[in-house]
């Protein structure tokens, strides 16, 4: 089970932000919290706000709607933060002229997911098939091909 927050125009620049959100992708819910109180970033307050309102969606769906949620195994599965409306700005310039500036916004999403005990991802179950049962399928095709590529490079020499 996912569970996702977000936060819409937020007057950051993208690319700022994802300097912090990359600290905490993939991490625990506790250790992105602690590294967030400890980053000093200007954006990192309203991140950590936005994980914190993520983790209490994974708490609302596990005591209202009765999912079985384990809020400590909870991890950081994706951090993202797209381009908002960009808005421009002018600044006086000399000899009357003006220039142009542009104030970036960006749109911040947390998504949390459930590792198991070992420490490996829950799988989500869709017609009784795990999400990822088709990994090993990809992996022989490639080595059919790969087979294939070092005949004919053989056969060229």
């Amino acid at each position: 089970m996912e569970f996702r927050a977000q936060a819409r125009f937020m007057r950051v620049s993208p690319q700022k932000a994802r300097l912090v959100l990359d600290l905490i992708k993939g991490r625990r819910v506790e250790d992105a919290l602690n590294t967030l109180a400890f980053t000093k970033k200007r954006v990192a307050p309203t991140i950590e706000k936005l994980l914190r309102s993520a983790v209490e969606n994974a708490n609302y769906l596990s005591s209202e709607k009765g999912i079985d949620v384990d809020v400590d195994s909870l991890y950081v599965k994706r951090a993202i933060a797209n381009d908002g409306p960009r808005m421009k700005r002018i600044r006086p310039a000399p000899m009357g002229r003006a220039y142009r500036y542009v104030r970036r916004i960006a749109h911040i999403e947390i998504e949390l997911a459930e590792r198991g005990k070992n420490g490996q991802v829950l799988a989500n179950v869709v017609g009784n098939e795990p999400a990822n049962a088709k990994a090993p399928v990809k992996k022989a095709v490639a080595k059919k091909r790969s087979a294939g590529k070092k005949k004919a490079v053989g056969a060229k020499r």
